[in-house]
């Protein structure tokens, strides 16, 4: 069975129109979190959040330069006031060591998505050329699709996913934002170290 772009199945339909929310809002706010690198920190971190009634639209998690220090990168959607509040709620926490508001402005921001799409022989080198195009690359073939890997902020990535809708995407799975402050100076410092 060849599949035509414009001859979705519902499935397919509902899929795409679920890709075209993948952007943040715009009361995104990015926080680095230090924290010590020991069970349950996570969990205490993340269970602040959630007993304020605040959903975490990214999260990703892992170790730093430093062995005992992880750095959890949070994405939430909340008003800047309400920020300060829960920036002033994880200091109070015990395995927390610094938090950083990072800017977009100000910082490298990016993020990896895995895209399995429709790709028949009919359609396989326009999906390709799309993948080329976004300096993406193919990590798995079949017969009927193509799993694409792609790194990038979030605007490149929901582009992405706008230009592989019309062929229909399977399944997407992405990591939660990293992100770096822009310049020399770093927020691991050996103050942290203590």
């Amino acid at each position: 069975m060849t599949t035509n772009p414009t001859n979705q199945t519902a499935a397919q339909t509902a899929s795409a129109a679920s890709t075209t929310d993948y952007v943040m809002t715009p009361d995104s706010q990015t926080l680095s979190v230090l924290v010590e690198n020991t069970p349950g920190a996570l969990t205490r971190v993340t269970a602040l959040f959630s007993r304020r009634g605040y959903n975490i639209s990214s999260l990703a998690v892992g170790p730093t330069e430093h062995p005992e220090i992880s750095r959890i990168t949070v994405v939430v959607d909340v008003e800047q006031h309400r920020l300060e509040q829960i920036t002033k709620q994880l200091n109070k926490l015990v395995n927390v060591l610094k938090i950083v508001q990072l800017d977009a402005r100000s910082t490298v921001q990016r993020e990896l998505i895995l895209i399995k799409v429709t790709a028949d022989n009919s359609t396989r080198t326009s999906v390709l050329e799309i993948v080329q195009m976004f300096r993406a690359k193919v990590v798995d073939a079949a017969a009927d699709s193509v799993t694409v890997e792609a790194t990038g902020t979030q605007d490149k990535l929901s582009a992405l996913l706008g230009m592989l809708e019309s062929f229909g995407i399977r399944e997407i799975v992405k990591s939660g934002e990293v992100a770096i402050g822009r310049g020399g100076r770093a927020i691991t410092d050996r103050s942290l170290l203590g």
